[in-house]
């Protein structure tokens, strides 16, 4: 196996780029022309714009340009140019880091103007996350978090040593992913609830997954956490000190004993009684199929 960079290094080396990107990401949202909508079981995740498709081709010159040997798996590998030209696109053995790209996380909030979008990319080992790297474009920030170091903040424009550590703001407002509709009847007598398929409004923004880092929400509860994008917000939040678990209040599996690149189930709590009542509201509940 080649010599592998170290997760900061990766993260140290791809963040110049990754600031282009963001800027790129914010001139044209207002002007942006979405692609023919990828097949998918929502509108959150068919929708495709010219931004996912350039930023992750820049991300992936970038990195084959730095880390030539590194795996990497990127949202819209089927229709990239550069996917040939990695070594793998898959999980590898310990220490054989998969670097993954969500280049349009929150792409649907990205194409109605929204500001809560961000450009995630992750450093994979064979058994968890070593690092996640989460930048929001339009509020000129971003999170980052190495394994068991906890997760900082800091502006665009601050390199990795200058940001500061990120506390939980905790609130009474829990975020239902798509699928998991269905659960605020057990919640709704204690907590505000953010159903993303049925709220979901063009005319009023509502919080995504990453309000959990933001102090817009308390909990989030996910069908599915996809490594690219829920699983590493869950990430984030964890190194944060926030609850995290799959939906039995057990801890997540092994990355290389899941499949299609996604956790099972993700519960995320900034306090351990909401973390609690999470998990009790989902005994028997069944998520339903696509």
């Amino acid at each position: 196996m080649p010599l592998m960079p170290t997760p900061r290094e990766i993260l140290e080396t791809l963040l110049p780029p990754l600031r282009l990107a963001a800027h790129y990401s914010r001139q044209i949202q207002s002007k942006i022309a979405a692609q023919p909508a990828k097949d998918g079981p929502n509108p959150f995740s068919a929708a495709l714009t010219d931004a996912d498709l350039s930023i992750q081709t820049f991300v992936e010159v970038a990195l084959l340009g730095s880390f030539p040997d590194l795996r990497f798996y990127g949202e819209e590998f089927e229709q990239s140019y550069n996917t040939k030209y990695f070594r793998a696109i898959d999980l590898g053995s310990a220490e054989d880091y998969l670097v993954t790209l969500d280049p349009i996380d929150g792409t649907r909030f990205y194409m109605d103007g929204f500001p809560n979008y961000q450009i995630i990319l992750t450093v994979l080992n064979a058994d968890s996350f070593e690092a996640v790297l989460a930048i929001s474009p339009a509020e000129d920030q971003y999170y980052y978090a190495l394994r068991g170091q906890g997760t900082r903040i800091g502006k665009l424009a601050q390199d990795l040593d200058a940001c500061q550590p990120l506390q939980l703001s905790p609130t009474d407002t829990v975020f239902l992913g798509t699928r998991m509709a269905a659960l605020a009847s057990k919640l709704s007598d204690r907590y505000s609830i953010i159903r993303v398929s049925e709220d979901y409004s063009t005319d009023r923004p509502i919080p995504n997954v990453n309000g959990v880092l933001k102090g817009q929400l308390g909990g989030v509860v996910l069908a599915a956490g996809k490594f690219i994008d829920g699983a590493a917000l869950a990430f984030l939040a964890q190194e944060a000190g926030g609850w995290v678990t799959d939906h039995q209040g057990q801890p997540l599996p092994r990355l290389d004993e899941c499949e299609d690149y996604a956790w099972p189930g993700v519960a995320i709590a900034t306090t351990p009684d909401l973390h609690r009542d999470l998990v009790q509201a989902l005994q028997g509940f069944q998520i339903p199929t696509l």
